[in-house]
């Protein structure tokens, strides 16, 4: 039996996620997110015989890094919308635009330090997959805050796992290693 090579080609595609938090300062204190964990490898098997493609979608399969940080009282008084928001978006390293990139989060806590009268922080959206843009941030989940602020007021925030989804993937994608950084960034709504 002859095999058309068209049909039958040997790639393996490596992806690299590498996160890269960043730290956006207001005029008295800075707002922080670290990001801990390690990146993403995705392994794409081989196409070993004709009409056999792949998934064309992965994901992690567990949380690929955890966000943490705080919201300085400084910073969260100039909060007019009352919520902190965390965007992300990605840089190239070596891509192929045909590659989509999605995170979604799970868990995450917040705790409120110093005197606060009827405070509340909460963590919200981001539970579905959104994808994730080159160079310009997205929306990725909101950190709301409400409440009257004493002395030495922070939020902390800690525990949002976040996982990863990579679509696209294809035969007519070029066999090679591909990497990206994730970049999260937090500021006011």
């Amino acid at each position: 039996m002859k095999i058309n090579s068209r049909f039958l080609r040997e790639i393996f595609l490596k992806i690299h996620l590498y996160l890269i938090p960043l730290t956006i300062s207001s005029y008295l204190e800075a707002q922080t997110i670290n990001a801990s964990g390690s990146g993403w490898t995705v392994s794409v098997p081989s196409v070993t015989e004709a009409g056999t493609n792949y998934a064309g979608t992965y994901q992690s399969t567990s949380n690929i890094t955890t966000l943490s940080g705080s919201l300085p009282g400084s910073f969260l008084s100039l909060l007019t919308s009352g919520a902190a928001r965390v965007s992300m978006h990605y840089n190239a390293i070596s891509w192929n635009n045909s590659l989509h990139l999605y995170a979604k989060r799970s868990g995450g806590s917040t705790t409120i330090n110093g005197l606060c009268i009827a405070c509340s922080a909460t963590i919200n959206g981001g539970t579905n997959y959104i994808e994730i843009p080159p160079a310009t941030d997205t929306a990725f989940f909101t950190i709301n805050f409400t409440g009257v602020l004493g002395l030495g007021n922070s939020v902390s925030f800690s525990g949002i796992n976040v996982q990863l989804q990579i679509s696209g993937v294809s035969v007519t994608i070029p066999a090679t290693t591909y990497s990206s950084q994730i970049v999260f960034t937090i500021g006011p709504n």
